[in-house]
């Protein structure tokens, strides 16, 4: 991957990390507590729960991602940034302009999705 290339993702990956970080979800507290008038009746209870789940899943994506994006800005600083974990071949730049934290080219991310869902299904 040349030079310019390599710029582009950085600067990406960078503002994907700033996007993450300035929007709130990972500091907001206000699905953390349950106020009383909540509990006050099983349906409200319920959406509450509902709603904080979501939220829960939300941020738990969120620094997914962001870990990932660490991880790729580290990649690229060490030289190995663009390359499958699995086979080292070079990631197409079409992947990467749709997800440029990807560590796996298609084929064995497609692979590795289905013995996933293998796994999740026998579990």
């Amino acid at each position: 991957m040349n030079k310019k290339d390599l710029k582009h993702y950085k600067e990406t990956l960078l503002l994907l990390k700033t996007q993450i970080l300035n929007s709130g979800i990972l500091k907001s507290k206000e699905d953390l507590t349950i106020s009383s008038d909540d509990l006050s009746e099983e349906g409200d209870l319920a959406s509450v729960t509902i709603n904080q789940e979501l939220s829960f899943g939300i941020r738990e994506w969120e620094l997914e991602k962001l870990r990932a994006i660490e991880n790729a800005l580290y990649r690229i600083d060490e030289g190995s940034y663009g390359h499958c974990e699995e086979c080292d071949q070079e990631i197409k730049a079409k992947r990467l302009e749709k997800q440029p934290w990807a560590t796996l080219c298609i084929d064995h991310a497609e692979e590795r999705e289905r013995e996933n869902q293998r796994f999740s299904k026998a579990g």
